[in-house]
C-alpha cells in the first residue's frame, strides 16, 4: 500500500467499525483520529470539546493529519468534522484517497447514543438533518470514492475491502 485511505462521513456512518475490520483483515495500518486524540489526551471527545473548545480540537485533528503525511500508509478513520476544513481536505487528497462512507440519515439517527456520539446526541432531529445536508455536500465534493453503507454491516465490509484493494 503506497497511500492512505481516508474514511470520511457523518458520525455513525460506520467509518471506525468498517475501517478497523478491513485493516485487520488486510493486515494494514489503521488509525482512528478521534480514538488517537482521546487516548493521547486522556479525555474523550466530549471532554476535549468542553475543556478546550471546538477550534482547539479541530486544530489537533489538523496537526495529526500533518503527522500522518509521513507515516506508513494505512486506513484512517477521520472524525466527522475533519473534512470540513479545506486545508485538511487538501492534505488528505495529497497523501491518499478520500472515501466517503455514505449511510442514510435514518440509520444514523437510530444509532445515536450520547456516550458514543456526544456531538449529535445534543441536537434535535431537525438540527441533525441540517448538519447532514451541509456536511454531505462537503464530503461528496472531497471524495474520490463514495461507498454506500446502507445495506448492512457485512455488505459495507465487503464494499470497503474492495475499494481498499482497488486503490491501495
Amino acid at each position: 500500500m503506497d497511500r492512505h485511505i481516508f474514511l470520511v462521513g457523518m458520525p455513525g456512518s460506520g467509518k471506525s467499525a468498517l475501517g478497523r475490520r478491513v485493516a485487520a483483515k488486510l493486515q494494514i495500518h489503521y488509525l482512528d483520529t478521534d480514538t488517537y486524540l482521546t487516548e493521547t489526551s486522556g479525555m474523550d471527545t466530549n471532554q476535549l470539546f468542553q475543556r478546550f473548545g471546538e477550534k482547539a480540537f479541530r486544530d489537533a485533528e489538523t496537526r495529526l493529519l500533518e503527522e500522518l503525511a509521513t507515516a506508513p500508509a494505512g486506513i484512517i478513520s477521520t472524525g466527522g468534522g475533519v473534512a470540513l476544513r479545506e486545508y485538511n481536505r487538501r492534505l488528505m487528497k495529497t497523501h491518499g484517497i478520500i472515501v466517503l462512507i455514505d449511510r442514510p440519515i435514518d440509520d444514523i439517527m437510530q444509532d445515536i447514543r450520547e456516550e458514543k456520539r456526544p456531538f449529535l446526541a445534543q441536537k434535535s432531529k431537525e438540527e441533525i438533518v441540517e448538519i447532514y445536508r451541509e456536511r454531505m455536500q462537503i464530503y461528496r465534493e472531497a471524495a474520490d470514492v463514495v461507498m454506500d453503507n446502507g445495506s448492512g454491516f457485512h455488505n459495507g465490509l465487503a464494499s470497503l475491502e474492495e475499494i481498499v484493494r482497488r486503490h491501495a
